[in-house]
This record gives structure tokens, sequence and C-alpha cells, in this order.
């Protein structure tokens, strides 16, 4: 699962927060690698809702909540 809502990430501890960034990360990689192999993604959406979840998470992570 890519998709992280606000509330979710609200909800969250910062230790949890963490924890979904870096598999949220590892995720991206694997797309990435999938990406440029030349395969065709199982998800074609999964790649833009996982940068977009990480970029979520980045900026609650800054702002402190």
């Amino acid at each position: 699962m890519s998709y992280v809502s606000n509330r979710e990430i609200a909800s969250m501890s910062a230790e949890a927060r963490e924890a979904r960034l870096l598999e949220l990360q590892e995720e991206l990689l694997q797309l990435r690698a999938e990406k440029a192999l030349g395969g065709t993604p199982s998800n074609m959406g999964a790649y833009k809702a996982t940068r977009r979840s990480i970029a979520r998470l980045k900026t609650h992570m800054n702002n402190g909540q």
C-alpha cells in the first residue's frame, strides 16, 4: 500500500512516521528498478502515489507535528 493520507500521518507517532517513510522509500526503490529494467509496472499509479506519500510524510516531519 503506497498511499498514506494526512489523517493517518497526523495520528502516527514520530517513530511510526519514520518507519513508514523507510518502507515507502524501499517500495519506491523497487518501483524504480522495475521501471529501469523495462518491465511494465504492475500498478501504473503506484509510482506517483508513493512519491507523493513520501513528500507528505516528510512535510509533516519537518513541521514538527
